[in-house]
């Protein structure tokens, strides 16, 4: 059993299970009843996508510096308790379960699901990472 780190919209794989989508948003465009037919998720888990004002701070986080800084705040967002017990909550059930997290983004590496993933194998979390 394991977490799957994915990019939304992409297919799913037969034993991916759950698919969550850790976005401050739905995807726009898209009728609320296609949205998991369409791939992009079973449920909408918004508390572990990075704040409203950290996502536009981000959004130009093309050099290194600036993604050292969305790190290190996304980093703190995920601190609080409510998130800490999130993060737990996933890391107990990737030994139980499957699911998949995932975000819109089309570079992982400049993404808050490859934090998010981080956070979760330092939590416990069984992770299986393809190259989402």
């Amino acid at each position: 059993m394991a977490i799957r780190i994915v990019r939304l919209g992409t297919p799913r794989r037969a034993d991916e299970g759950l698919r969550l989508g850790t976005v401050r948003r739905p995807p726009r465009g898209v009728a609320k009843d296609r949205i998991a037919a369409l791939d992009f998720y079973d449920l909408w888990y918004p508390n572990l996508a990075p704040s409203e004002a950290l996502l536009k701070e981000g959004r130009g986080a093309a050099d290194a510096a600036a993604w050292k800084r969305f790190a290190r705040r996304y980093a703190a967002e995920m601190k609080t308790p409510e998130r800490r017990h999130d993060i737990a909550l996933l890391a107990a059930l990737s030994q139980r379960t499957n699911l998949a997290l995932g975000c819109y983004c089309e570079d992982a590496t400049r993404c808050h699901r490859t934090l998010l993933a981080a956070l979760l194998r330092d939590a416990g979390a069984v992770l299986v990472q393809d190259g989402a």
